[in-house]
């Protein structure tokens, strides 16, 4: 069985990424992209399903990891009875390959290590023809597992067996011994890469972090953990498209043993705008430009046709279906492939491109026409669509409603479209779009709140409750010290909190189908965080966000949810919705205590009084 969630590791190459787990085992990978099908699979399974393990064979006493200084190249230590060894994991990627690379380098004693490999391409279902490469000029091992289009190759220092298809090496180490290996995916037609030079690599995946990290920009007093999450939302960027993927895995469970189970390898539209409002705020503003041509490229065409999630290079089709040869994580199955949510309308993500749009201009990404003429049509489309029934940021299976959260989105939508053609001169239809802001307001104020129950709901005129409601401050849309607000955040308190986390919203109420049940949901919770340092609640926003802090593994990650009944991590993993939440609160709580305010700042201004404007028009 899989290990806890927590208890798993990430290394990735910007392409694809991988999960290593306390144990030394190795059990999600998929190659080269992220949402390739897996050879790894044995965390939606079995060792059977694909797993890379090496550890030592006789009983570990302790284990300890971290990762090289601000890097993706993990360091996992294990203490034996007769000594300690090194494991080093980490990835790196050259022409029309990818190559994962452990290194074992003994630190005390005589440790004999285990190194257990079984390959199954799509995800688990397929044995590989398993060959070696001869080359007699070369003294390691070199063997190939092909299947179809994919080959692995395994670079080893030691020699292996293959045998009851898995391929296996026992070797001992002394002080100062190191054994490599190298795990390398090229296609099968192609001519075999070269062994790669492991030195020459590590030392350049540790000098790309140490370059990419220097323009870190956070003054707070967690730079620790805002800086692994931000490297954790690079990894999760595709180096050559621009995109960004929701997490790095599918099908970990919401719910340990149920059914919301989903693939987040896909490009969210919400979360992608989300992730690069946090590195933009960061320090980190050549990703606005590549998300930008991304985008552009993405949704190219008609406005009408705009989807809620992407594939990494913007493909379109994300067909959902299941795996049933795989058990799913602690048998919480289905194990799904794809994602049926690309169909859905979702109102806010209108609002969350728009937003993250002007936040780039004013962090100083030059004006692009083409960028601004794709504003106009989706705001054009919007100003049609805005007051029919959608989807929902929580992407419910149960039928479309007037969510309240998605109204306040498409405000925030037309808001962002003005403040960009005003403080830009861009042109545009400035009064309408005023007027129309205006209309979108006074109608989510209408239907949104209730006034019997002093709190706005869930969906225009019912009575339930929903976390995504803590945006109405967040967001500019309403000020914090409004009654409304004041309202909404002591009925989330008294009806979503769960020993001090935040619910979604009450599944057992939802209607989406599905049975109820799932964990506090961490981004929500540091919403809450948020909003209290708007309150200016400020130590009671802290406590909270240390609180959330303590949930990170030993290694800074985190995963989409925490249950708090099993104290366990749980759902996709590492998962960026969260760590994005992480670096906002954090430059909130930074900016409150500093009383300097940064561009967070922009997210929650007000808009001044509606009046008529000279600004240039369409």
């Amino acid at each position: 069985m899989a290990l806890p969630i927590e208890d798993y590791a990430i290394i990735g190459n910007c392409e694809t990424m991988a999960l290593v787990g306390r144990d030394g085992s190795i059990d999600w990978l998929g190659m080269p992209r992220f949402d390739s099908a897996a050879c790894f699979a044995g965390l939606l399974g079995t060792d059977e399903h694909g797993h890379w393990r090496i550890a030592p064979q006789e009983p570990v006493t302790r284990t300890t990891r971290q990762y090289r200084g601000p890097s993706l190249i993990l360091e996992t230590i294990f203490e034996t009875a007769e000594g300690s060894v090194c494991v080093t994991d980490c990835m790196s990627r050259r022409d029309h390959s990818a190559d994962l690379i452990r290194c074992v380098k003994s630190l005390s004693g005589r440790v004999t290590m285990c190194m257990d490999f079984v390959a199954r391409f799509d995800y688990g279902s397929a044995v590989p023809w398993v060959t070696r490469i001869d080359d007699q000029s070369m003294r390691d091992q070199r063997t190939q597992y092909v299947v179809g289009p994919d080959r692995l190759i395994l670079d080893s220092d030691v020699a292996v067996t293959n045998k009851d298809m898995r391929t296996m090496a026992i070797f001992t180490v002394a002080e100062g011994d190191e054994v490599n290996f190298c795990l390398t995916w090229s296609k099968s037609y192609h001519k075999p890469p070269a062994r790669i030079d492991i030195p020459a690599a590590l030392t350049a995946i540790e000098t790309f972090w140490q370059e990419w990290t220097a323009g870190f920009r956070y003054t707070g007093q967690w730079p620790e953990a805002v800086l692994r999450s931000l490297i954790t939302l690079k990894a999760l960027s595709h180096w050559e498209t621009g995109g960004i993927v929701a997490a790095g895995t599918t099908s970990l469970p919401e719910q340990i043993g149920g059914p919301r189970n989903w693939d987040y390898r896909y490009c969210w539209l919400r979360d992608t705008t989300l992730t690069l409002y946090a590195l933009m705020q960061s320090g980190f503003t050549s990703e606005a430009a590549a998300w930008r041509e991304w985008l552009l490229r993405a949704v190219a065409g008609n406005p009408e046709q705009l989807q809620i999630m992407y594939g990494i290079a913007g493909e379109r089709r994300l067909d959902e279906w299941e795996i049933p040869w795989l058990p799913g994580y602690e048998n919480s199955a289905p194990v799904r492939i794809g994602n049926a949510a690309s169909g859905q309308v979702q109102l806010d993500v209108y609002g969350e491109v728009m937003d993250a749009l002007y936040l780039a201009q004013h962090l100083g990404l030059p004006c692009d026409q083409a960028a601004w003429n794709l504003q106009i049509a989706l705001i054009g489309h919007l100003a049609t669509i805005w007051d029919k029934p959608d989807d929902g940021i929580w992407e419910m299976r149960g039928g479309r409603q007037h969510f309240t959260h998605s109204k306040v989105m498409a405000w925030v939508a037309l808001d962002r479209a003005i403040r960009t053609a005003e403080e830009f001169s861009m042109p545009a239809p400035i009064d309408h779009w005023h007027e129309l802001r205006q209309t979108i307001h006074d109608d989510v104020c209408k239907h949104g709140f209730n006034a019997k129950l002093n709190h706005f709901t869930q969906a225009y005129d019912n009575t339930h409750l929903d976390a995504s409601l803590l945006m109405i401050p967040l967001l500019g849309f309403l000020p914090a010290d409004d009654e409304r607000v004041i309202g909404t955040v002591a009925a989330i308190e008294r009806n979503l909190l769960r020993e001090g986390f935040v619910l979604r919203y009450d599944t057992a109420g939802s209607g989406d189908g599905l049975p109820a049940g799932e964990g506090a949901f961490l981004a929500c919770s540091f919403w809450l965080a948020d909003t209290y340092v708007l309150m200016g609640r400020i130590d009671e926003a802290q406590s909270l966000f240390e609180k959330l802090l303590s949930l990170c593994n030993e290694v800074g990650l985190l995963s989409e949810e925490y249950d708090p009944a099993l104290k366990r991590q749980v759902g996709n993993f590492p998962q960026a919705f969260s760590h994005i939440a992480l670096i906002n609160t954090a430059f909130n709580l930074a900016q409150s205590r500093s009383g300097v305010a940064g561009p967070a700042a922009h997210r929650s201004k007000r808009p001044a009084h509606p009046r008529k404007h000279s600004a240039v028009r369409a």
